[in-house]
């Protein structure tokens, strides 16, 4: 900004000088030249006695000459002082008010000029308003956005994520796996006996106990996993960047936490686990890998429940709506 200032100052004054010497240039030194001609060529040939009021004449001729151009010399003077003042203005504001004090042409100009910067000024101001208030009500309305986005993708009775924000999570690891050959893999777990605490302890004691397991599941999980409710007693979780082997420790670890933990009715809650990887069980597909997570829980349903269970490939796959739990 005060690059900008000395620039224009610079230019101002630049252009005073300019027109000051195109005015010695264009005026004084003709004027001297013509003098000296006058003086040197011609009046030696004239008669001093003959010719004196000839003399006297081109004399006063040549003092009006001098005082007229004088005059203009002023009046260019004061132009290129407006000129060299108003490139300064944007430093100086007190000398631009003393020019928009003038009552002459300089004056009437600097005060018209005065007048639509001052417009232009109350307009900039109304646009930065204007636009303050814009940008304000943007962030309101990407707040908006971002809390029905929250709210679209979790789950009322535990507050994780639901399975639609699963599967879109779930498909851009697929994708990730696909392009870069990164391990992903997928947890499914299906509480046992919780059809039985829902029915005889109620629905209240039903919703806290599932309450309790996303919560455990929450503190001993690492942040970048995604862990939803997947629906009913059945939750979900994504591990990033985990091998099937790692995808094994970490679902047994839950399981014996579940297993250990006092819930407040009283009863053991246990959970059996499905386990499938990528790249190791399936090709990158999304239903795929969902596939596979389910057929190794139902095998470990089949085995006798509170046990893990990882995907093979002798696995019968079956549709999880044709398939019967052993709850």
């Amino acid at each position: 900004m005060i690059a900008g200032k000395a620039e224009v100052a610079f230019a101002g004054h630049r252009i005073r000088r300019k027109i000051l010497l195109s005015l010695v240039l264009g005026s004084a030194i003709p004027l001297l030249v013509l003098t000296y001609a006058l003086y040197a060529q011609i009046v030696p040939l004239l008669h001093p006695v003959d010719h004196r009021l000839l003399i006297v004449g081109l004399q006063v001729l040549i003092i009006l000459v001098g005082l007229v151009m004088a005059a203009g010399g002023y009046v260019i003077w004061d132009v290129t002082t407006a000129v060299a003042r108003m490139a300064e203005f944007i430093s100086t504001s007190k000398q631009f008010e003393a020019l928009n004090g003038r009552r002459d042409e300089i004056g009437v100009l600097m005060s018209s000029f005065s007048r639509m910067l001052t417009t232009i000024e109350a307009q900039a101001a109304e646009i930065n308003s204007f636009a303050a208030r814009l940008d304000h009500a943007y962030k309101e309305l990407e707040a908006s956005n971002s809390r029905l986005k929250e709210f679209s993708f979790k789950d009322d009775v535990t507050g994780l994520y639901n399975r639609r924000f699963f599967l879109v999570r779930l498909e851009e690891e697929v994708n990730r796996c696909r392009r870069f050959n990164h391990p992903v893999s997928v947890v499914l777990l299906d509480l046992d006996g919780y059809k039985v605490i829902n029915d005889e302890l109620g629905h209240a004691a039903g919703d806290e106990t599932l309450r309790q397991v996303a919560q455990l599941l929450l503190k001993h999980s690492r942040g970048i996993n995604v862990i939803c409710r997947y629906g009913g007693d059945e939750f979900a979780v994504l591990l990033v960047e985990t091998s099937k082997g790692g995808a094994r420790l970490y679902a047994d670890r839950i399981r014996q936490v579940l297993a250990t933990h006092p819930f407040p009715h009283g009863r053991q809650v246990t959970a059996s686990f499905g386990v499938a990887s990528l790249p190791e069980d399936v090709t990158p597909v999304t239903e795929d890998l969902i596939g596979a997570a389910d057929d190794a829980l139902y095998a470990a349903k089949r085995g006798g429940k509170n046990r893990v269970e990882g995907y093979e490939a002798h696995f019968e796959h079956k549709a999880p709506e044709s398939r019967e739990r052993v709850y």
